[in-house]
């Protein structure tokens, strides 16, 4: 049995840059937010090489969620609540509001690790 090449192309559309907004989340850009402030937790607790224990105690919460911040199970956490574990770690957390382009259509949150 041989296998015949399909003539039909399949329709690619470019992201958005937001996985959340392509797949039609309402909420996409908190939780686009949210998905790279655990990021950045996360890279930070694991150059840190700490122990959920450890690391929860830092951050004053318990095992379990630190767990569900390593999976990014993020339904139980605010973006203030990941800024101000980011502060626990030391990080500085900056906000900078500036007028959109005219070249954009909507206006955007963007969260960016230095």
């Amino acid at each position: 049995m041989t296998r015949q090449k399909s003539e039909a192309k399949e329709a690619v559309t470019p992201s958005s840059g937001n996985v959340f907004a392509d797949l039609g989340f309402a909420d996409a850009g908190e939780r686009q937010t949210k998905v790279r402030l655990a990021f950045a937790i996360n890279q930070i607790l694991g150059r840190r090489r700490l122990p959920q224990t450890r690391a929860a105690r830092l951050l004053g919460i318990n095992q379990p969620k630190i767990s569900a911040l390593s999976n990014y199970r993020l339904e139980g956490f605010s973006v203030e609540r990941l800024m101000h574990f980011l502060n626990a770690l030391d990080q500085d957390v900056e906000i900078v509001i500036r007028s959109k382009p005219d070249s954009r259509r909507d206006a955007r949150i963007v969260v960016t690790a230095a």
